[in-house]
């Protein structure tokens, strides 16, 4: 996915199907196992490969009060020597087949639902099931504000995640921004 040009980061808005979507996102897709909810059983936390992501085990105490597919990008700049990560932008959706936009995600990191609330996170863990794929991690909420299913959670996982790595060939000039396609699931927990 190199780029011969120069991009200056511009943040996706609005947040939508149509602004992340590419070709390469398409065959990233096809590529992802499609994975049904369990109905009545919305509620369960992810199975974690162990021991590998032992350490993003979310506390005792907190259940699962959302679970969300991601599909977007993660955005990195080159400052000359590496890519830098900069920020996520994804469309969050209902289900497996991406139905039922919910939300989006982006800097923060960030997690914003229709209804109005959003949280932001900060890095407690993470662990690398696949090399070919971002991190799966454990992010404890920083802030969990407005009304709506967001209110009040105290973690989210991130997990299953396909593509997202920062490109292997080195950029063209400082500055240079890449956006690599990548899905993920998204838990969200609440203090029970």
């Amino acid at each position: 996915m190199k780029n011969s040009k120069s991009k200056t980061f511009k943040p996706l808005s609005p947040f939508s199907a149509a602004a992340v979507w590419t070709p390469a996102l398409a065959l990233l897709l096809a590529a992802t196992p499609n994975v049904k909810a369990d109905p009545g059983n919305d509620n369960r936390a992810p199975e974690l490969p162990s021991p590998t992501c032992d350490n993003i085990s979310v506390p005792a105490g907190n259940k699962v009060i959302f679970h969300v597919y991601a599909i977007g990008v993660q955005i990195y700049r080159w400052n000359g020597s590496a890519w830098v990560f900069v920020a996520p932008a994804a469309v969050l959706y209902a289900n497996a087949d991406h139905d039922g936009e919910v939300g989006t995600h982006y800097a923060g990191p960030t997690w914003e639902s229709n209804s109005g609330s959003k949280v932001v996170g900060r890095r407690v863990a993470g662990c690398t099931p696949a090399p070919t794929a971002i991190p799966w991690l454990l992010l404890q909420a920083v802030s969990s504000d407005g009304p709506g299913v967001l209110h009040d959670v105290t973690y989210v996982q991130r997990v299953n995640t396909v593509g997202g790595i920062a490109p292997s060939a080195p950029g063209s000039s400082v500055g240079e921004v890449q956006e690599v396609p990548y899905t993920a699931e998204y838990y969200f927990y609440r203090a029970q």
